[in-house]
């Protein structure tokens, strides 16, 4: 038996009517473009809650051994293990430095990275230096490793003439076009919808690339996720959107953002592919991510990386996070899980790592960032014309008026303006 729905619906390209047809079987359900749905006769509300959780893929346990069978990443030899250890160290030392600095008044803010750096390095270092950044505020290690200096992270933070973003930005609002990485923004999950459309543009001009997004898991509250997840879908765009899962949004637990089973489950309802990893594990992650960038360039579609990580500090330098979680349990995970620990054991159980070589690293690191913000702090800051330029191509007479009254507005009270 076979019957004929039909459906009216509006052309894209007028405003004419027409209509499409559903086919219904005793057996399926056709959905146009989708395929067949079975039917039944069972009345069940489903209660998605008792679904299968979505595993952690992970390769290196917590002890710093490999688990099982499993095997470093082919394309990783000591040389380069080594290297992914020293950029994960340069972001605790700039940590520690300029956390320091911000609570001395040299800066006036200040995003720490403690906990997350294995997925910082682990997901830069699968990448291409072609594929385009676009991140939220908590990725220094993806920058360091991409070739931004400690030098140029410091001149940000002290908006000086150096600066790269000529003194517009908060600290820690990093950006770099030579190195595709996009100018971060304060609003929460903007990047996120900016994503599908720089991924949908690369796969418009053919160019052997993606687009890489990170986010929290609290910016995946935000609609701008739905929006960008379903357009990166129905558009076929290479976009890795690349969740950092590490249990709090600012004060704002998990189980208070969401009740289903984190982000990675998400992926269904949207028909894009997704991978679940231990972001404490920077070998889990360097996998994931190859393995998700060689999907969205063969399939060119979308892939949703949930990386489960721990920010072992607090949420900023305006944050207090012993207000909303105990020490014990801030304790218990870097005892346990701390990424940065966690390789270090392993190169040290390889023989390419020792105690000395460990405190050499670290005083070369904090006399670097030390010189680094030594030298930024004492630059010139970026003229304060520099404020209405780089809006538009070319400034409109708004713009001139406004910069005229600024410049008259200086000279006339320079005494309150040194």
């Amino acid at each position: 038996m076979k019957s004929t729905v039909t459906q009216p619906f509006e052309s894209s390209s007028s405003v004419t009517q027409a209509t499409t047809s559903l086919e219904v079987e005793d057996d399926s359900v056709q959905l146009i473009g989708q395929g067949y749905l079975p039917v039944t006769n069972k009345l069940e509300i489903v209660n998605t809650l008792d679904f299968e959780k979505w595993p952690v893929y992970r390769i290196l346990g917590k002890d710093g051994k490999l688990l099982g069978d499993s095997q470093v990443p082919a394309d990783l030899d000591q040389a380069k293990i080594t290297q992914m250890y020293e950029s994960m160290v340069s972001v605790q030392a700039m940590d520690d430095i300029f956390y320091n600095a911000q609570r001395q008044g040299r800066i006036s803010f200040y995003m720490q990275n403690s906990g997350e750096e294995g997925a910082h390095v682990g997901s830069a270092a699968a990448l291409s230096s072609e594929d385009v950044i676009l991140a939220q505020y908590r990725e220094l290690g993806v920058l360091l490793w991409r070739g931004f200096s400690l030098q140029q992270a410091a001149d940000q933070c002290f908006s000086n003439e150096k600066d790269l973003g000529k003194g517009k930005q908060m600290p820690v609002h990093y950006g770099s076009s030579a190195l595709n990485f996009h100018t971060i923004s304060s609003p929460l999950a903007t990047q996120l919808p900016q994503a599908s459309g720089v991924a949908y543009a690369l796969k418009m001009s053919k160019k052997d690339a993606v687009a890489m997004c990170y986010f929290g898991e609290g910016a995946a509250s935000e609609g701008d996720f739905h929006a960008a997840v379903n357009f990166a879908s129905t558009l076929d765009a290479p976009a890795l959107f690349f969740c950092r899962n590490n249990g709090y949004a600012i004060s704002t637990p998990v189980k208070d953002q969401f009740r289903g089973d984190g982000i990675a489950s998400r992926a269904v309802g949207y028909g894009i592919h997704a991978i679940r990893v231990d972001g404490n594990d920077i070998f889990a992650v360097y996998e994931a991510v190859k393995e998700a960038r060689a999907v969205a360039l063969r399939e060119s579609r979308p892939v949703l990386i949930e990386a489960m990580s721990y920010r072992r500090g607090h949420h900023s330098t305006s944050d207090d996070s012993t207000r909303y979680r105990s020490l014990a349990e801030i304790e218990h995970w870097h005892d346990n899980l701390d990424p940065v620990t966690r390789l270090r054991t392993f190169m040290e159980g390889n023989g390419w790592w020792d105690g000395e070589k460990e405190q050499n690293l670290r005083d070369e690191l904090r006399v670097a960032v030390m010189e680094a913000l030594t030298t930024a702090e004492k630059r010139p800051k970026s003229n304060y014309t520099e404020l209405f330029q780089d809006v538009y191509k070319d400034m409109p007479p708004n713009l001139i008026k406004q910069r005229k009254e600024l410049v008259e507005h200086m000279k006339k009270y320079p005494d309150e303006y040194k």
